[in-house]
């Protein structure tokens, strides 16, 4: 499901820019892999883009309950509410597993 929030919180394309840089984060270990380079200094850019990953992941969940889990809160029924709680619990632990 797409969140309409997502160009209003925090600016997609802002997010398009860290996932790019995370990409070629990646691209770059493939290289130190390829190259045999220092098993330390590939643990340190695998610890880095742990690190940026988790930072969009928190961006986007941010995105996720100030937009459509706080309109559902707003607009939603008793029943409706638990539900979106309950979905909220279930995506944070996804999240921080």
């Amino acid at each position: 499901m797409e969140d309409k929030n997502l160009s209003k919180t925090n600016d997609k394309e802002a997010l398009m820019k860290r996932l790019k840089r995370i990409e070629g984060q990646v691209k770059g270990i493939q290289k130190m892999v390829d190259e045999e380079r220092y098993c330390v200094d590939i643990l340190i850019q695998i610890s880095a883009i742990r690190s940026a990953i988790n930072k969009v992941g928190t961006i986007i969940l941010e995105n996720h309950i100030k937009g459509c889990v706080s309109e559902s809160l707003k607009n939603g029924d008793l029943e409706a509410t638990e539900n979106t709680i309950d979905e909220l619990m279930s995506t944070i632990n996804k999240f921080t597993k």
